[in-house]
């Protein structure tokens, strides 16, 4: 398969595979495809009632999980309790998913605690600060230097104690946020993850290094793969989210973890999910129709249905929420509105329960915290996003929570959905799940997956290569094509330049890949 390459192409490839070892992850449990899914996209398609059943059912599974792990749950409690009693404060960290997760888990922190003297006890950050809710930064989890800033910056000091959540464990931003929590304070940081170390250790050098630091406390949640490939944001993220919220949510309270887990996985298990394969249509006839959308909530349920929405785009390579100071910026599917929010400042403060914490980092002006509220959530967007997509038509669909409900309401579409009995985080976890479940399956209406596999992975840092450069040669294999990851990265990255907006890279270079091929045949063939 030989042909002229681009030398500027050919470097970045090469650049990657000098650092490639640290960063090839396909051995790791939440990047492998679930056997269970491997007929996703088609059931989809043709049996969505079935499609429904089995990512609830590899939910469920992953919450039981959970309940091997209660005594260091508890002890996270205790040491959260101990730090809070000798004014301390609990940070959570994160970046991408678990990013948000932190986020989210401050969000409940302040809303049960609004009024006390911890209402200010809990600091949750992410990799590229506040504004990467939105759209991760790219290049910040790659870099542990910058998890050390961030950390300082936030006023990180001794007493302090920082819980570290990481779906792989191997992210060298949280890794790094932890190896730093060590130099500025005597309290052991927590290291939560979702992977067997046996698989970890001696997969990278930081992973090793993390998993024999005796200093840091290591919580293995491993649940196995994700329903979707890689997609860490579904169950990884919600043990991960679950295991935190239990510990820190009911600081000095008693708590039967292990009832807990049990109860919210029976509740989860006998509640029909049945209703959702109306929503799951009606909302990607609409996106095929050309029609764009906007969830509308309140409360903390804004932080959930913005996690939710966000990523999409990295998941599915759609366009990311737009920014209404960028003229530029085309509408993305899907926003957020918080109708009782009248402007941006006040929309942001709903959605976090304070003020938003942007970096403002000259080397990074999209962390200016200007910048941040060009992404307006407030009433106002109705009126902008009615504008941005026009001719097309903006359809709205109501999440709310009534006292015993949650209510959906989507252009006359309508489910009760009874939360009665359910505290702050077990709502929180359901309500996840089940927006998981709708826009996954959404995304497979649309085609932005084939089989189990995120085939339309952005490829928007190291991790992600990777995986986007595993995705290719498993495609590939299954044509019957075999091909070494140089080349495979090559002709990846050559995709990647191309810097498309609205096609797989994945499937970009497959199909460049096996046109080559089939060329290199006929030529054969010929001579």
């Amino acid at each position: 398969m030989k042909r002229a390459r681009n030398a500027s192409v050919q470097q970045k490839a090469d650049a990657f595979l000098k650092i490639a070892p640290q960063f090839r992850l396909g051995e790791l449990d939440t990047e492998k495809p679930h056997p269970k899914t491997t007929e996703l996209s088609c059931l989809v398609e043709t049996d969505l009632a079935q499609a429904v059943s089995i990512m609830k059912d590899i939910d469920l599974a992953a919450i039981g999980s959970m309940a091997a792990h209660q005594d260091l749950i508890q002890k996270m409690k205790r040491d959260m309790e101990e730090t809070l009693n000798n004014n301390g404060r609990v940070f959570l960290v994160g970046c991408g998913s678990t990013g948000r997760l932190s986020l989210a888990l401050e969000v409940f922190w302040r809303k049960l605690k609004k009024g006390t003297k911890y209402s200010e006890s809990v600091v949750s950050f992410m990799a590229g600060g506040d504004t990467a809710i939105i759209k991760s930064i790219e290049d910040f989890e790659d870099y542990p230097d910058f998890a050390a800033r961030q950390l300082k910056e936030l006023g990180f000091r001794q007493g302090d104690l920082l819980i570290a959540c990481t779906e792989g464990g191997e992210t060298p931003f949280v890794i790094g946020a932890a190896e730093t929590a060590l130099t500025l304070s005597n309290r052991k940081p927590y290291f939560l993850y979702c992977n067997p170390d046996e698989i970890l250790m001696g997969l990278t050098d930081r992973t090793t290094r993390t998993l024999k630091n005796s200093s840091i406390v290591k919580i293995n949640l491993s649940v196995g793969p994700m329903s979707l490939s890689g997609s860490t944001r579904m169950q990884a993220t919600t043990v991960l989210m679950y295991a935190v919220g239990l510990a820190l949510l009911n600081v000095f309270e008693e708590v039967d973890v292990k009832g807990d887990i049990q109860f919210l996985a029976e509740l989860i298990k006998q509640t029909d999910f049945s209703f959702l394969q109306d929503f799951i249509l009606h909302e990607s006839e609409l996106y095929q129709d050309g029609k764009f959308l906007l969830y509308q909530t309140h409360d903390d349920l804004g932080i959930s249905i913005l996690t939710d929405t966000t990523e999409r785009a990295p998941t599915f390579t759609l366009h990311p929420f737009e920014n209404s100071f960028v003229d530029s910026h085309p509408p993305s599917l899907v926003y957020l509105c918080l109708p009782q929010a009248e402007n941006s400042r006040e929309a942001w403060q709903v959605l976090l329960g304070r003020e938003p914490r942007a970096l403002g980092w000259e080397s990074y002006p999209i962390t200016d915290q200007n910048y941040l509220y060009g992404f307006d959530f407030s009433q106002a967007v109705i009126e902008k996003r009615t504008k941005k997509v026009a001719p097309a038509e903006l359809i709205s669909f109501e999440i709310k929570r009534t006292r015993n409900h949650f209510e959906f309401n989507f252009n006359q579409k309508k489910h009760s959905l009874k939360i009665e009995g359910l505290n702050l985080l077990q709502q929180q976890v359901l309500i996840k799940i089940i927006l998981n479940t709708h826009s996954t399956l959404v995304m497979g209406k649309l085609g932005r997956y084939e089989s189990n596999l995120m085939t339309w992975v952005k490829a928007s840092n190291n991790k992600l290569i990777d995986r986007a450069a595993r995705y290719i040669d498993l495609l590939l294999k299954r044509k019957g094509i075999e091909l070494s990851y140089a080349d495979i990265l090559y002709y990846l990255f050559e995709e990647i330049e191309k810097n498309y907006e609205n096609k797989s890279l994945v499937l970009e270079a497959v199909n460049r890949i096996c046109e080559q091929e089939a060329r290199t045949r006929n030529a054969n063939m010929g001579s």
